[in-house]
C-alpha cells in the first residue's frame, strides 16, 4: 500500500521544489504543458475547440478544467489493488497549479468531499500559485461577437443525453454540447451527432468533443486501474469550464432518475459497488463549487424525476428517437465482449443494459440493440453466473418493494444525503425510484434465475 503524491507542473519554469505534506509517498510529477507553454494531454485542444465557437473560459474555468485532468490521472492510472490496503480506498494527494490561490482555498473541503463521495478515495487537494510562465492561460479573444448559446449541456452518446439533445433542441434553445471520449464506449457521439444533425442541422458547430487522459504507465512502477470512478468530475468540470465563457448559462446533466439515483438493489452493493455519478447529493456539491468560483451556471438534470422508459416515451421528437435510440451506448462495459473473442458491444444483463431493455420495451414494445445476452426467457439462468447477479437484484428488489409498504422512501437515503432537498422533491424521488424498478420488473416477468 502506497500513498500518492500528484504534483501538476504547469509553465516552462515551473521546476521549483514543492513541500509534499506526506513525504514518505510515492510523488509523481506530470507535465501539463510543454516547453513553449502549451497544454498537453488535451487540454489545449480543449480550449482551441471552445474558442472556435466564441466561448472564452474563465481562468477560474481553465483551473477546474487542470485539476478534473489530474484528478482523472489520479484516478485512472493508480491501481486500487496494488495501493490500497483494502484493495480499494486510495490516499492520494494533489497538488494543483491555479490562478487565485485564495479563491481556490475556499473551495478545497468542498471538492476533497466531492471527491471522498465519488470515488470511495481519501483525496486531499492543495494549491499552488502558477509560475510566471503561465500566470494567464486565457485565450485571446478573436473577435467581440458573443457566443450563441444559451446553455451547455453533456453529451456522452448514451441514450439519455440523446434525449436530452433532441429535447433542447426541438424546444428552440441553443446547447453547446460538451462530450469527453476516450475509448469504444463513447464510439455512439459522432454516430448520434449525426442523426440530430439530419433533422436540426450542423451539429459541429455546437458540439465541442475533448479527448483529455493520460497514457498508461504514468506512475513509475504502478499498475493502471480499470474502475475510473472518478471520471465524471472530468465530463462535469468540461461543461463548466465551457459554461464559464457563457453568461448566465445553464448546465445540463441528462440521466434518468433511476440511474441518478442508483440505490443498491441488494446489500452487497452499498459504498464501493454504487457509482455516484449524477446522485442528487453530489450535483448539489457542484453548485456550491460552480457558485464560489463565480461561475454563473446552474446545474440540472431535468430528468431526475423520470425513468428511462418515460424519457423515451415523453421525448419531443418520436420519429428520430424511435429510429435511432438503439445506436445509443448504455452498457457499463461494452469493451468487455472482447474477453469472449466477440465484437464489443452490449452485453445484455448489466444494470445499464437492464435499464435500457426495460425502457425500450416499455416506450416502444420492441428493441433493436443487439446484446450478447439476447434471450432472457430462453432457459433458465444460472444465478451462480456472475453475468447473472445484477437480474436477480432486480427480482429481489421488485419483490422487496411489493412486500414492504413505503420502503422506497428509506431506501433512496442509502446512497448518499438528499438534505439539499424539499419534502417534495425527495418523496418525487422515492416515488421514480419506485416506478423505475418496477420498469425493470416488467422487462424479467418470466425469466427464470435459479441455480443449475
Amino acid at each position: 500500500m502506497r500513498r500518492h503524491n500528484v504534483i501538476g507542473r504547469l509553465g516552462p519554469g515551473d521546476n521549483d521544489d514543492v513541500a509534499v505534506h506526506e513525504k514518505t509517498s510515492q510523488t509523481t510529477e506530470i507535465p501539463l504543458s510543454n516547453t513553449k507553454g502549451i497544454l498537453r494531454h488535451g487540454l489545449g485542444h480543449c480550449l482551441d475547440e471552445l474558442v472556435k465557437r466564441q466561448v472564452v473560459p474563465s481562468e477560474a474555468g481553465i483551473d477546474l478544467l487542470i485539476l478534473a485532468a489530474m484528478v482523472s490521472a489520479a484516478d485512472s492510472r493508480i491501481s486500487r489493488s496494488s495501493e490500497a490496503q483494502d484493495s480499494w480506498t486510495r490516499e492520494i494527494d494533489l497538488y494543483v497549479p491555479v490562478f487565485d490561490t485564495a479563491l481556490w482555498d475556499r473551495q478545497k473541503s468542498n471538492i476533497e468531499r466531492m471527491l471522498r463521495f465519488l470515488s470511495g478515495d481519501i483525496w486531499r487537494v492543495f494549491f499552488r500559485a502558477r509560475h510566471e510562465t503561465a500566470a494567464t492561460l486565457v485565450p485571446a479573444k478573436t473577435d467581440l461577437l458573443p457566443p450563441d448559446f444559451d446553455c451547455v449541456s453533456l453529451f456522452s452518446g448514451g441514450m439519455d443525453s440523446f434525449i436530452g439533445a433532441i429535447d433542447l433542441l426541438a424546444a428552440s434553445r441553443k446547447p453547446l454540447f460538451v462530450s469527453h471520449y476516450w475509448d469504444t464506449s463513447t464510439s455512439s457521439q459522432k454516430i448520434c451527432a449525426q442523426r440530430i444533425a439530419s433533422v436540426y442541422g450542423d451539429f459541429d458547430k455546437r458540439h465541442v468533443r475533448s479527448r483529455i487522459g493520460f497514457k498508461k504507465g504514468l506512475m513509475a512502477n504502478v499498475k493502471s486501474e480499470t474502475t475510473t470512478r472518478a471520471r465524471s468530475f472530468l465530463f462535469i468540470a468540461l461543461g463548466a469550464i465551457a459554461a464559464s465563457g457563457i453568461r448566465d448559462a445553464g448546465l445540463i446533466v441528462p440521466e434518468n432518475g433511476l440511474i441518478a439515483l442508483n440505490v443498491p438493489l441488494d446489500p452487497l452493493r452499498l459504498g464501493a459497488w454504487s457509482t455516484r455519478t449524477t446522485h442528487p447529493f453530489y450535483l448539489a456539491r457542484w453548485q456550491e463549487l460552480l457558485d464560489g468560483l463565480g461561475i454563473s451556471a446552474i446545474i440540472t438534470n431535468p430528468y431526475r424525476f423520470k425513468t428511462k422508459g418515460q424519457m423515451l416515451r415523453d421525448c419531443a421528437n418520436q420519429d428520430l428517437v424511435q429510429k435511432y435510440a438503439y445506436e445509443t451506448i448504455s452498457c457499463s462495459s461494452i469493451a468487455k465482449a472482447r474477453w469472449k473473442k466477440i465484437t464489443p458491444g452490449h452485453c445484455g444483463h448489466c444494470t445499464p443494459c437492464l435499464i435500457r431493455r426495460a425502457a425500450m420495451k416499455e416506450a416502444f414494445g420492441s428493441d433493436q440493440t443487439n446484446y450478447t445476452l439476447d434471450n432472457l426467457t430462453s432457459k433458465p439462468l444460472n444465478s451462480r453466473a456472475l453475468q447473472n447477479e445484477h437480474i436477480r437484484s432486480f427480482q429481489l428488489m421488485g419483490a422487496r418493494l411489493q412486500e414492504e409498504a413505503d420502503i422506497e422512501n428509506l431506501l433512496i437515503h442509502k446512497p448518499g444525503p438528499l438534505t439539499d432537498y424539499s419534502a417534495d422533491e425527495v418523496r418525487k424521488y422515492a416515488e421514480v425510484f419506485k416506478t423505475g424498478i418496477e420498469e425493470v420488473e416488467r422487462l424479467l416477468k418470466d425469466v427464470v434465475v435459479k441455480p443449475l
